[in-house]
């Protein structure tokens, strides 16, 4: 790693000399629309969690032109703040230019997969990826591309679900991304009732998912292993309420010229202004237990790598 474009904080540092599992999560939240200190404090809780289940939370994110694998206090703080200037949402296609700008930007799923991958982290945390767009069949998540094209685990309560479910689940197919559910069968378990679009694989321990983890490394595949985590049942959604919310959002969007990048954080906002702020709550409950499940199966994985 070039030590002009990165920075390890001392923590993430510490853990990947000894061997110790870390978590990497997404700065996406910086950037969601809420308000500061709100936005930090919600991005500690995940990293807390973390901690809590035996892990080491590694946010990324870029700052004054240099990759970040890990924040301090200090330094989120001057991207939650604003004082850090515009955060751009950096995937692939435009890393090398906030770099290169000198500029500052949030990770999406996409990129938090892209950076983990260079810095050496196998696991990825998040609350649901991206995928196909609704009525828009050619607006596809870079999420796609990156799960089926860098071999990491990504932990996450499965597609976002006010997406195309059955094409996001068959691009999941082309791609060769394997597909498991730890104790549900479902892959966007947001809703009361099935979504429709299914796992490859049901497991009911933490364990196993470890032991997929390391075949999976061990085969050498190319392509992502997604876990998904059941969304609990006080946390879950009326489906034709949702939808409807959904729907009207979607009109509202192609009434505005919404497109490309800015439709998903479009798409959170129409919702939360429709279904209230239990949405924003819900998604914080998502997050926190998909972040203390993947902090679990890296310390599981890391243990078993260990025993072996």
């Amino acid at each position: 790693m070039n030590d002009s474009l990165w920075v390890r904080s001392e923590l993430v540092a510490l853990a990947m000399t000894a061997s110790q599992p870390v978590v990497a999560l997404e700065s996406g939240l910086l950037a969601h629309g809420l308000p500061y200190p709100i936005n930090m404090e919600m991005v500690r809780s995940l990293e807390q969690q973390v901690m809590t289940h035996g892990a080491t939370p590694a946010t990324i994110a870029i700052n004054a032109g240099r990759i970040h694998v890990g924040l301090t206090a200090a330094e989120m703080e001057t991207l939650a703040d604003g004082s850090a200037g515009p955060l751009a949402r950096c995937s692939r296609r435009n890393l090398a230019t906030v770099v290169a700008s000198g500029g500052a930007g949030v990770t999406t799923i996409a990129g938090t997969m892209v950076v983990a991958r260079l810095a050496g982290i196998s696991l990825v945390a998040t609350g649901a990826i991206g995928g196909v767009h609704l009525g828009q069949p050619f607006d596809i998540s870079p999420d796609l591309t990156e799960l089926g094209r860098i071999p990491l685990t990504v932990v996450c309560s499965g597609m976002k679900p006010f997406l195309d479910l059955a094409n996001t689940r068959e691009r999941l197919e082309t791609n060769g991304v394997t597909l498991v559910g730890l104790g549900t069968d479902d892959l966007a378990p947001y809703f009361h009732e099935h979504s429709g679009a299914w796992v490859d694989l049901v497991v009911a321990e933490v364990a196993e998912i470890a032991e997929i983890m390391q075949q999976h490394q061990a085969l050498g595949l190319s392509q992502a292993l997604m876990v998904i985590i059941p969304v609990a049942a006080e946390h879950r959604i009326d489906k034709t309420s949702f939808m409807a919310a959904v729907s009207e959002t979607i009109q509202q969007a192609e009434r505005d010229g919404v497109r490309g990048g800015g439709t998903t954080n479009y798409m959170v906002r129409g919702l939360a202004k429709r279904l209230g702020p239990r949405v924003f709550a819900a998604n914080h409950q998502i997050l926190l237990e998909n972040a203390a499940l993947g902090a679990q199966i890296a310390r599981a994985h890391q243990l078993l790598t260990y025993a072996k």
